[in-house]
């Protein structure tokens, strides 16, 4: 049982590290951008052709990764989501959704459906042994990645100047320009983090399930949202209990249910989640005027 333990946090913590950038855009933007996933996918063959092809060693090559995914961002905010500032949530959403399908099919027709092995980079870290459990080494990687992101956002929203324009803007954006603080900057700048993230959790994604395909980061995705709305989306610390929670359940039913997919249990979750608390294990009802 422990093994299964170690690894749904290992798993859990990539959910989480992908929730946190659902968390932030949606925390401070308003929306949700689903096109997440795909961005994750795009960070994985970004980092797998600078490692394959170009010859790079693996930090250089992650280094690659996080910065064509923080420029993805940028574009994709610029261009599909910032004339939709003022649009309907129905409008953004669709927008999301067409975004997330080009992504997807632009990666079919650059790297076809052929899926590729991504390399294990974290192969010569040496595992330990807890009890009757051994942890790899890109699982002790993707836990400490997990906590330190998670740390770090938390310091960045609470104390630096970007951080504070953030808050501001996600309280009030009318308010926050009377303020001086330049709202689409600070959106895309937000968008540009997450994307961020999203390299980061694909390449850790990829090193632990190694083949790579087009599609490989729309399920990681849904189900990192249902880990964002599961802790609360909007809080940072609730996306990473969210997503930890979420990776023990599915691999805890994976192995004690084998015969039925372990997808149920999760989309399970979030039914009851949205029935008994909507607003999440640590997020917080918001009362509108009306």
């Amino acid at each position: 049982m422990l093994t299964y333990l170690i690894n749904g946090i290992s798993l859990g913590s990539v959910y989480a590290i992908i929730a946190l950038g659902y968390t932030m855009v949606y925390g401070i933007a308003k929306m949700l951008n689903f096109a997440h996933g795909d961005i994750i996918m795009v960070g994985g063959y970004a980092s797998f052709c600078a490692m394959s092809y170009l010859g790079w060693p693996p930090a250089v090559a992650v280094l690659f990764s996080i910065g064509v995914c923080t420029v993805l961002g940028i574009v994709i905010e610029r261009l599909a989501y910032k004339p939709l500032r003022s649009a309907t949530s129905l409008a953004v959403l669709i927008t999301a959704i067409g975004v997330s399908y080009f992504l997807q099919n632009v990666a079919l027709l650059v790297w076809t459906s052929n899926p590729k092995v991504y390399p294990n980079i974290f192969e010569k870290i040496p595992p330990i042994t807890v009890g009757e459990a051994q942890i790899s080494g890109v699982t002790m990687v993707t836990i400490l990645a997990n906590i330190v992101i998670m740390i770090a956002l938390t310091l960045f929203t609470g104390k630096t100047r970007m951080g504070k324009a953030m808050r501001a803007v996600s309280e009030d954006k009318g308010a926050a320009t009377l303020m001086g603080i330049n709202v689409n900057f600070t959106i895309s700048m937000t968008f540009a983090i997450g994307s961020g993230l999203a390299a980061i959790a694909g390449v850790l994604l990829c090193t632990a399930y190694p083949n790579l395909v087009p599609t490989t980061g729309a399920m990681p995705g849904i189900k990192a949202f249902v880990a964002a709305v599961f802790g609360g989306i909007g809080s940072i610390p609730g996306a990473m209990i969210g997503g930890i929670l979420l990776g023990v359940i599915e691999i805890v039913a994976r192995a004690l249910v084998p015969d039925v997919p372990s997808d149920i249990f999760v989309f399970a979750v979030l039914i009851i989640v949205l029935l008994v608390k909507p607003s999440g294990l640590l997020g917080k009802t918001v009362r509108e005027k009306v």
